[in-house]
């Protein structure tokens, strides 16, 4: 099975050609440029190169969330684009869940994290277990302070991964015993790792038409949360 995996969740955007578990290919950008500018050309050049015409993928798989609402929208509406016209299926995955697969052979906690701002995180906690990524929690938007105590009541040695990483080491590292954080080349979202994530849970992943796909945010976007407080204020 051929898998093309493309990520635009945060500020680094990625697209990854996977084929029965083995990566073929990955194209990586964190230079800050504009995901609907850089992924399609990432993915034409990863097809191009890995001498694999787009119809002969089977699988379309993108981070549907949490993260940045545009960058989620834009991975979202690409994967749409390219699987509608081929009637293929769609995969979304966690962001979260994906980057635990950075870090996948590690025996510490698996702390994922994103910045979203406001003193904010998302995170999740996983754990490998006989070569496997295991779930320990359900993806969640919470204060820094929230997670520093979660990691000190679960008490273990601690990886953190995501773009929230060092924003988390800053605010633990002197409260939370055993908390580093994961490698710079290894430590941001990737396709590559999406790619990963389905292939080992091929079996249970829900996959859906181009038209079924759709974001999961956890949380309401700026917009949204300032038309509320303006709502919330006009009726005091």
């Amino acid at each position: 099975m051929k898998i093309l995996a493309i990520d635009s969740s945060a500020a680094a955007a990625s697209a990854a050609l996977a084929e029965d578990g083995k990566l073929l290919g990955e194209f990586f950008l964190n230079v800050g440029l504009t995901h609907s500018c850089t992924l399609q050309p990432m993915v034409e050049s990863l097809l191009r190169y890995a001498g694999v015409p787009i119809r002969d993928v089977d699988l379309f798989a993108v981070t549907n969330g949490p993260g940045s609402f545009t960058g989620v929208r834009i991975g979202v509406s690409a994967v749409k684009g390219m699987a509608q016209p081929l009637g293929k299926p769609c995969v979304g995955v966690s962001t979260l869940e994906a980057m635990a697969f950075n870090v996948r052979d590690t025996d510490s906690l698996i702390c994922c994290t994103m910045d979203a701002r406001r003193s904010q995180v998302y995170t999740a906690l996983f754990e490998q277990r006989a070569g496997r990524i295991v779930r320990l929690t359900p993806d969640d938007a919470v204060s820094l302070a929230e997670l520093g105590e979660r990691l000190r009541q679960a008490g273990r040695q601690t990886v953190l991964v995501g773009d929230g990483a060092e924003l988390c080491f800053d605010a633990f590292r002197d409260s939370v015993p055993g908390v580093r954080t994961a490698p710079q080349t290894i430590r941001h979202q990737r396709a590559a790792s999406v790619a990963a994530a389905v292939w080992e849970n091929i079996d249970v992943l829900p996959l859906r038409s181009a038209e079924e796909l759709s974001a999961s945010y956890l949380r309401l976007s700026q917009a949204e949360r300032e038309r509320k407080e303006k709502m919330e204020a006009e009726y005091k």
